[in-house]
């Protein structure tokens, strides 16, 4: 998904920060450290909760580099061209998308970091991949996440894809505005669960913002932040979707599939309700919680 080259990119809502305290993140339990790692935590809500209290080893917490420039990032160009600036304009984007469909929607910050960042949902190293913090409404990005989502998940590298996941995490912070996120630690786990249905509907929320996201203007503007979706862009989001579906990484990280431990729904699911919510571009279609079928809405 290309953006508009002359549109300006609001820096407003972001900063920049790294180093930890040192606590770490508790990890273990489960199918196991690493594997609680991949799949508990890529995609995560609050990285401070999704271990469910087990212990059993800690991610290292040791000094980061943390800052990320960027003071570069001024217009729809730059986004075309450099990661970072993809992020941030980005969320723009998606802020835009959210305030013509939620009233009083209230932009999260965004923080960009390498390495390790000290949060109010616990000290973050970059192997949680992007997420979203509750306690101070923050979307935390690493952006060498997408490296690793195309190196070790066989993702597409296509904008879209890195778009997807600025929008999913974005979703999470739709779902607290209408308090909702604790729903994901409440009731039954697993492939039904709670925690899944969570994730699913942050796809959905994902699949809301692409659908209006090349018609939503910029604000001040008549121009979108983005031109509209082409059949691959489409095909890079699904593509980002699958490739982080729990059965997907289960059965790379140990060979066999365990859907009582999903915690965000199979590649299957993933691409489903992205693609309601694209299809749709209604939120409303996003009722994962009360949805009988996970696989079909």
């Amino acid at each position: 998904m290309t953006f508009n080259e002359g549109i300006r990119i609001d820096t407003g809502t972001t900063s920049s920060r790294g180093g930890m305290s040192g606590r770490g993140m508790a990890v273990g339990g489960g199918v196991g450290g690493l594997v609680v790692v991949l799949i508990a935590l890529f995609f995560g809500v609050d990285p401070g909760s999704l271990t469910g209290g087990q212990t059993g080893g800690q991610l290292p917490a040791g000094p980061s580099s943390g800052a990320v420039d960027y003071s570069h990032c001024k217009t729809g160009a730059d986004a075309n061209r450099d990661v970072v600036c993809r992020v941030i304009a980005t969320g723009n984007s998606v802020d835009a998308v959210w305030k013509t469909q939620l009233k009083g929607y209230q932009a999260p910050k965004l923080v960009l970091f390498r390495d390790g960042v000290d949060t109010a949902c616990g000290a973050a190293t970059s192997a949680v991949g992007p997420f979203y913090c509750p306690g101070d409404r923050t979307v935390y990005i690493d952006t060498d996440f997408y490296d690793v989502l195309v190196e070790q998940f066989g993702s597409s590298a296509g904008p879209l894809a890195q778009e997807y996941v600025i929008a999913h995490e974005y979703g999470h912070h739709v779902q607290n505005l209408l308090g909702d996120i604790g729903k994901a630690q409440q009731g039954a786990q697993g492939a039904t669960g709670n925690s899944v249905r969570t994730e699913l509907q942050a796809d959905c929320y994902a699949g809301v913002w692409a659908h209006h996201a090349s018609v939503t203007p910029a604000p001040g503007t008549d121009t979108p932040f983005l031109k509209p979706l082409s059949d691959q862009d489409i095909t890079d989001a699904l593509s980002a979707a699958s490739s982080v579906g729990d059965d997907r990484i289960q059965k790379a990280a140990t060979g066999r599939v365990s859907p009582e431990s999903w915690t965000h729904g199979s590649a299957a699911q993933r691409q489903h309700w992205f693609t309601v919510g694209y299809q749709t571009g209604d939120a409303r279609r996003c009722d994962t919680y009360n949805a009988r079928d996970l696989d079909n809405g």
